[in-house]
């Protein structure tokens, strides 16, 4: 037996209590709580502090020189403390790429449960949608094959320098998504959105290989390394254009990306952050594996191919009871419960309603408004074994929740019956000259 197979053994069982599709907490409703979530997030112009942003510290910024191991210490002490000590460092508030595509996808969400429990609301929440995919092509990086976009602060690296017009394959997936969910309101949306292939292709090193392809996760990728998570990101963007456009160049990429990672998945039933695992800090940490899985849902629900049947049932079966404890508290990794990050409960949130598990999803949430809900809208970033970071970080736990929570309220309705559906009318679609 294999040592990933041996680990198997160890999972735990899923509990027998359960919670189900919950609609409120302590009372509240759950709708509500998404609404002061975007509430929260709206009164700040979805600007935020975010992991890793020190480097758009005006301190750092005012120094008479450039020196990479100071950048780094400074970007390291911002992220890392168990208090936020950002405002000591004069860290600028901005928008984050990937954090306004979850915000529109939220927006709009939250425009169709309105319609389709019949509530009124004095937040026009299509526009608030279709705001922030303006600005999701007006802000792209620009000087490339086609529609991308990446973080909108300086990085600073051991090998170099991410700059704000770096785009990346995640952040571009996520605004594909958001482009391609409000094309309904403008034809523009997924005539851009479609772009993103050459992007992927041309930028991003998208070739085949052994066992099918691989891409870049962003510009002057070291050859060295593969990072898993992101392979599955692009795969999810040719998958999203393909439902959109059927070009059938764009459903061939994504199988053969997928395969290569179908074909690494362990034996526990996961996938380690990158290839070689040793080249990575990182082991199967929690919301990286449920982007991997999300990507193999999304092609299932595209296709209705049973391709990827077995990767996965393998796949949600590690992610439930390897990296999750029975009442929904998320685990680090395979072998770290702490820290327990709201950005892996917020992705799982999302995976298991896509998957369907509407019981498994519900009890993280319930977990996740227990132990990291500061209320009013705002939520915390991580719980440790003894304390709970209570920065409230813009994309990482805002937009992520936003999104997390919209997508679970709308397929417990569906599930109820209810019909959420676009509802775009001559007043509200856009029209072309």
């Amino acid at each position: 037996m294999s040592q990933d197979a041996s680990l198997l053994t160890d999972l735990k069982e899923p509990s027998e209590t359960a919670v189900g599709p919950i609609l409120e907490f302590n009372g509240q409703p759950i709708s509500e709580i998404l609404e002061e979530t975007l509430e929260y997030s709206r009164k700040r112009d979805y600007k935020g502090w975010d992991y890793g942003d020190g480097m758009s510290s005006r301190l750092l910024q005012a120094l008479p020189f450039d020196n990479k191991w100071v950048n780094l210490v400074v970007q390291e002490l911002v992220k890392r403390p168990p208090v936020n000590v950002r405002p000591l460092f004069l860290v600028e508030k901005r928008r984050n790429y990937k954090g306004t595509a979850l915000f529109s996808i939220a927006n709009l969400n939250f425009h169709q449960y309105k319609n389709a429990m019949g509530e009124k609301s004095d937040v026009d929440y299509l526009a608030e949608s279709r705001e922030l995919a303006d600005w999701l092509i007006q802000n792209r990086s620009v000087g490339y094959h086609g529609f991308c976009g990446g973080h909108k602060h300086v990085l600073q690296m051991l090998d170099g320098k991410g700059m704000p017009n770096d785009p990346d394959v995640v952040s571009t997936s996520y605004a594909v998504k958001a482009l391609l969910r409000a094309a309904p309101y403008d034809p523009i949306y997924p005539t851009i959105a479609k772009t993103s292939s050459d992007f992927v292709v041309e930028d991003l090193n998208y070739h085949e290989v052994d066992g099918g392809a691989k891409i870049n996760y962003h510009l002057n990728h070291p050859d060295t390394y593969y990072t898993i998570n992101s392979g599955a990101l692009g795969a999810r963007l040719f998958i999203d254009i393909y439902d959109q456009h059927r070009d059938e160049a764009d459903l061939e990429r994504a199988t053969k990306i997928l395969d290569f990672i179908a074909s690494h998945q362990a034996d526990i039933g996961g996938w380690t952050y990158r290839i070689p695992a040793s080249s990575s800090h990182l082991s199967m940490d929690n919301h990286h594996n449920g982007f991997v899985i999300d990507a193999f849902l999304r092609y299932r629900e595209v296709t209705g191919s049973d391709r990827y049947d077995q990767t996965i049932d393998r796949g949600l079966e590690f992610y439930r009871n390897g990296l999750f404890e029975s009442d929904g508290a998320p685990n680090w990794d395979e072998s770290k419960a702490f820290p327990r990050d709201i950005h892996a409960a917020a992705t799982a949130i999302q995976v298991f309603t896509a998957a369907g598990d509407l019981e498994f999803a519900g009890r993280i949430l319930q977990w996740t408004l227990e132990n990291l809900y500061a209320g009013n809208g705002r939520f915390y970033y991580r719980k440790h074994k003894y304390y709970t970071v209570k920065t409230t970080l813009m994309r990482w736990a805002q937009a992520w929740m936003a999104y997390a929570m919209s997508e679970y309220l709308n397929a417990v309705a569906r599930s109820e019956g209810y019909e959420v559906v676009d509802t775009p009318t001559p007043e509200t679609t856009r029209q072309t000259v």
